[in-house]
């Protein structure tokens, strides 16, 4: 009997070690499925990002002093009322003093957390007042949040006049679909139409929304701004460095508020010129006359590629939907005669926002968009829908 509970035990202690071992490969090969994205989140990051700019560096300063001074308190404060209790409990004789007040106690709690908090705003007004000084600024760039991407306009300074909406990488949206995504470094983060910025120029970023509440927010700038309906706000950062820096926004906005990241591009001064350059001229190619008549053949050409880069993310490529999205092919609203309905919806959106608006598109985009979904799948509807028509519609 004895013999077997012993084996029994070593049994148990080796299927344990095992489990252990087990757990322990498991978890490292996790560990190196996904690595750290430099300007974006670590693997198991405790700390704020290394910063690439003098406010992000000034206000990783702060956090850290902050800290130890809130844990320093902690410790002070309760290591006397634990030494207290445990030295003078009624077990040991002692008994409670009998007093009302005490004016030196009564001064020194009321002056040291004063000093205190006057010392910690006095270090942090320099960084708050220099976080809102966005006054000659190289650049000037207005984010507009949508129900869920970002528009970009080049206001002021080098690219003046370039204009485009980001959005989440459709691979990526994919990815999440799945349910079962792989392990990307830049899960949920990577976009079509990155912002690009100079290195060591300040750039200004005014920030409204179309909808509701959104957040521009990019750690490693040190940047964190609302972007709020009918308001203009608006901050700044100069990076001292190249590379990409990835932040999301960060105001919950709805359904799609985990699909709307933001990423920044700072390349050098060259570069960036080389990039407006090239700017330019794909929007001039792409710029289109909404007075044109397209033929439906070239309406469905061009749809199809909007379609893909902003619309299949949510309704797929075949037009079944997903979930709560409702499925374009087949739908009522394709279908039906009056092509201002579905023109409406795709201005103004429908259903609280589930479906978002796509005013930021072109007009000719969006007629190209709305006559391929007319004219895809089973939808045989052989309805155009013309710029124009779009444009009537804005009004």
């Amino acid at each position: 009997m004895k013999t077997t509970l012993k084996m029994t035990s070593v049994l148990r202690h080796r299927l344990r070690a095992a489990a252990l071992g087990l757990g322990v490969m498991l978890t490292a090969g996790l560990a190196q499925a996904v690595n750290d994205l430099p300007g974006g989140p670590g693997v198991r990051q405790l700390d704020l990002p290394l910063g690439v700019t003098q406010i992000a560096q000034q206000q990783h300063w702060l956090h850290n002093v902050m800290l130890v001074i809130c844990v320093l308190i902690f410790v002070a404060v309760f290591g006397v009322m634990f030494y207290s209790i445990l030295k003078h409990r009624k077990s040991l004789g002692h008994k409670a003093a009998s007093f009302h007040e005490s004016v030196a106690v009564e001064i020194a709690w009321t002056i040291v957390p004063f000093v205190i908090v006057i010392a910690m705003g006095a270090m942090a007004t320099r960084t708050v007042v220099a976080m809102k000084d966005t006054s000659n600024a190289d650049l000037t760039i207005k984010a507009t949040g949508y129900q869920w991407k970002w528009g970009y306009d080049y206001l002021k300074g080098e690219g003046e006049g370039i204009n485009f909406v980001a959005t989440l990488d459709v691979a990526q949206r994919e990815m999440s679909n799945s349910g079962k995504p792989p392990a990307v470094d830049n899960y949920l983060l990577k976009v079509d139409n990155p912002l690009v910025v100079p290195v060591d120029k300040k750039v200004r970023i005014i920030t409204t929304a179309n909808d509701v509440i959104h957040a521009w927010m990019v750690p490693a700038l040190g940047v964190k701004q609302d972007a709020i309906p009918g308001f203009v706000r608006d901050t700044w950062f100069r990076a001292e460095k190249t590379g990409d820096f990835y932040g999301q926004c960060a105001e919950l906005c709805g359904k799609e508020h985990a699909y709307m990241p933001i990423h920044v591009k700072v390349v050098s001064a060259a570069d960036y010129a080389k990039w407006v350059d090239g700017k330019k001229k794909e929007m001039a190619a792409l710029a289109d006359d909404p007075t044109k008549e397209w033929t439906l053949v070239e309406l469905i050409a061009r749809g199809e590629k909007v379609y893909a880069a902003n619309c299949a993310a949510c309704h797929k490529p075949d037009g079944k939907g997903a979930g709560p999205v409702k499925p374009l092919d087949g739908a009522a609203v394709v279908q039906d005669a009056d092509k201002s309905k579905q023109i409406h919806v795709l201005l103004n959106g429908q259903n609280n926002g589930a479906m978002p608006s796509w005013k930021a598109l072109s007009d000719t985009e969006l007629a190209a968009v709305i006559t391929y979904t007319k004219n895809n799948w089973s939808n045989k509807t052989g309805q155009a829908v013309q710029p124009s028509e779009v444009v009537a519609a804005r009004k």
